[in-house]
């Protein structure tokens, strides 16, 4: 009986990780650039109902689900290209350093890129954005959960990175869209991460 209740409780613990991690990936496409066909289709069809009743992201959830299936594909393209994209000053900033310093390529950036140094990371040379862009945070988090070298992707470098270049400003990037009046698919992403990110919070907090 108690080598049946480890597996359960290793198996549960290695399902959570795998839906973090897989929520940090879709999280980091969808503000890297707007859904695919392929990826809207999987959201207008994906589950909205969490296993345990009143579960905390259900309700985010399930109004990202529908407003994936409201609208089109290049409805939502035109939106991401209204609030992100243009030319000059966009509607919304997604990369860190304006949160925090106001300013694009300052001092979080450098900061950011130093501790990647350390992690063995490093910007891929197609990606056209600097690092402090949320869609490559949200990678980041992704690799250091799901990633195969545990000396890298563990618990104590997700705790230390996001502390350090998520928690501080992406919070404050979801309430500017969810606030903008522009922003509909991306008002409901926000929401969603917003709400993802206070439950990280509290599950790094109770690592302390």
């Amino acid at each position: 009986m108690s080598s049946e209740l480890h597996l359960s409780q290793t198996s549960h613990a290695l399902d959570e990780e795998t839906a973090r991690a897989e929520i940090y990936g879709l999280l980091s496409s969808l503000y890297y650039q707007p859904p695919s066909p392929e990826l809207l289709n999987q959201l207008q069809v994906a589950v909205t109902e969490a296993p345990d009743a009143g579960a905390f992201l259900e309700d985010s959830w399930r109004e990202l689900v529908a407003s994936a299936r409201e609208l089109s594909a290049a409805q939502i393209a035109s939106e991401y290209t209204s609030l992100f994209g243009g030319v000059g000053k966009p509607e919304v900033y997604l990369f860190g350093s304006h949160y925090l310093s106001g300013f694009l390529n300052e001092k979080p950036l450098v900061k950011l890129r130093h501790d990647l140094i350390a992690l063995g990371l490093g910007r891929s040379d197609d990606m056209p954005e600097t690092e402090d862009h949320a869609a490559y945070v949200l990678e980041v988090m992704r690799f250091l959960i799901a990633g195969d070298d545990v000396s890298v992707a563990n618990l104590s470098h997700q705790q230390a990175f996001f502390s350090q270049h998520l928690q501080p400003w992406m919070s404050q990037m979801c309430q500017v869209l969810v606030g903008h009046p522009r922003a509909h698919f991306y008002a409901r992403v926000a929401a969603f991460t917003d709400a993802f990110l206070s439950v990280e919070v509290q599950g790094f907090d109770l690592l302390q």
